[in-house]
């Protein structure tokens, strides 16, 4: 299992990951009103909020889940895909998460990789170049969050 901790440059925010794998991972969101947990196990995603509503969503005919302010989901199509190199732009239908709402949609997402380890993403008029690690986890989300441990 590995560990993995950020936190928000924008907000005050912080996400601790506990990894076994892309497809078996459990974190925790603290934003300045919220308390968030949750849990991916494969094609279902559990999401609640602290005194709050609790959810269970499914990828359905998606590519991948992204939770809001979380680094962790950027992860899953540069592991599986191998965007670490520099290489064309891929699209994915996400399954995305709002945070505290929990209401899920299908939105379009475009992850450019730019080579050393960097990948501009894209989703509507946003735009922003993120850094990973040799195996692919988030270290700088320009503007957004960094890696602390």
């Amino acid at each position: 299992m590995r560990t993995l901790v950020w936190r928000g440059l924008d907000a005050p925010r912080m996400e601790i990951a506990h990894v076994d794998s892309l497809d078996r991972a459990r974190g925790t969101q603290l934003g300045l009103a919220y308390e968030l947990r949750w849990e991916l196990e494969g094609s279902t995603l559990r999401v609640g909020v602290s005194d709050g509503e609790e959810r269970e969503v499914e990828l359905g005919d998606c590519d991948f889940f992204d939770l809001g302010y979380s680094p962790f989901f950027n992860s899953l199509p540069v592991v599986r895909d191998g965007l670490l190199d520099r290489g064309p732009e891929r699209e994915y239908r996400m399954r995305f998460v709002t945070v505290p709402e929990l209401a899920d949609q299908v939105v379009a997402q475009r992850y450019e990789p730019l080579g050393d380890r960097t990948v501009r993403y894209r989703s509507g008029s946003f735009e922003a170049d993120i850094e990973f690690d040799e195996d692919g986890f988030v270290t700088l989300y320009q503007d957004f969050l960094e890696r602390v441990g």
